[in-house]
């Protein structure tokens, strides 16, 4: 059983000093265990330098590798990317209001195209190639600023993010929790019911009864309000999941098959290749390539 299934809300609270909250974290200050399922009004840039992990933000669930770059929008859900088997280098996270420059700041038609960037946000982006790499390092670079400084570098961050071309929208469909208390509860309910027991079956009838709902209206409920049906949410969870163990432990295909919950390792294979485009031991043979080159 789940023992805290209500939504949680993290409050951001700025430095003094500050609009906005600029944190660091490395492998000797490994202190962002932000890896539950929250949600905040803030827009979130998140830069992961190196190392490998997984993505899950809003109905949106994949694995990364070699870092990421990732810029969140108001009030989508979404868990931590980092943890002890990410093997990072280092984690860079920006929280700020959308207000934070004031209510009419980006009504200015200057800034335009970063208003257009933070409403593109709430479906999640994440920047690749030359993209990630060149705005990461601008990122990592604010690290020793002033806070006014940090806040002229971070519009410049905005202002790269904007002009970005290689960028890949996570939620296509979006995302966003409903306002009631009730349906906040049982989104939450549902996927960290989700993230503990993935690697065992769950029935509909299960789930629905957690849910408080009939299995026909809990499946109009979250195929409303992800976009997708249950069992592939929970199997996109499982393959992502699987992604992460071909990359960080040398166990067999079969023994990531089964640890990822499923027990049918052919219906595994066709699955994986139908997510990432590749075989499981093709995934993996690419993953060696691209680390001995």
């Amino acid at each position: 059983m789940i023992k805290n299934t209500r939504p949680t809300f993290e409050k951001i609270e700025p430095a003094f000093g500050s609009s906005f909250t600029f944190r660091s974290y490395n492998k000797s200050n490994q202190n962002n265990n932000n890896t539950f399922w929250h949600y905040h009004p803030e827009i979130e840039l998140v830069y992961v330098n190196g190392g490998s992990g997984k993505r899950q933000i809003g109905s949106h669930v994949s694995h990364y590798r070699n870092g990421d770059l990732i810029l969140i929008g108001s009030n989508l859900p979404h868990c931590g990317f980092t943890d002890s088997l990410t093997n990072f280098e280092k984690e860079t996270v920006i929280q700020l209001n959308p207000a934070y420059l004031g209510e009419t700041f980006f009504e200015l038609p200057e800034v335009k195209g970063i208003k257009d960037l933070m409403e593109l946000a709430k479906k999640g982006i994440v920047f690749q190639g030359d993209d990630k790499k060149r705005i990461g390092t601008k990122i990592e670079s604010l690290v020793e600023k002033t806070p006014f400084e940090k806040l002229l570098g971070l519009l410049e961050v905005l202002k790269m993010l904007e002009m970005a071309e290689d960028y890949k929208i996570l939620n296509a469909e979006g995302f966003v929790l409903e306002t009631a208390a009730q349906d906040n509860n049982r989104i939450n309910t549902i996927f960290n019911f989700v993230k503990k027991e993935f690697k065992r079956p769950i029935s509909l009838e299960e789930i629905s009864e957690k849910s408080g709902m009939t299995v026909p209206a809990f499946c109009r409920y979250f195929k409303k309000i992800t976009g997708k049906t249950f069992t592939h949410f929970v199997n996109e969870y499982r393959l992502a999941h699987a992604a992460k163990l071909l990359h960080e432990k040398q166990i067999s295909i079969t023994d990531v098959c089964f640890e990822s919950g499923f027990n049918n390792f052919s219906h595994f294979n066709k699955k994986f290749k139908a997510f990432t485009g590749k075989s499981p031991s093709a995934y993996r043979n690419e993953l060696k390539v691209r680390v001995s080159s």
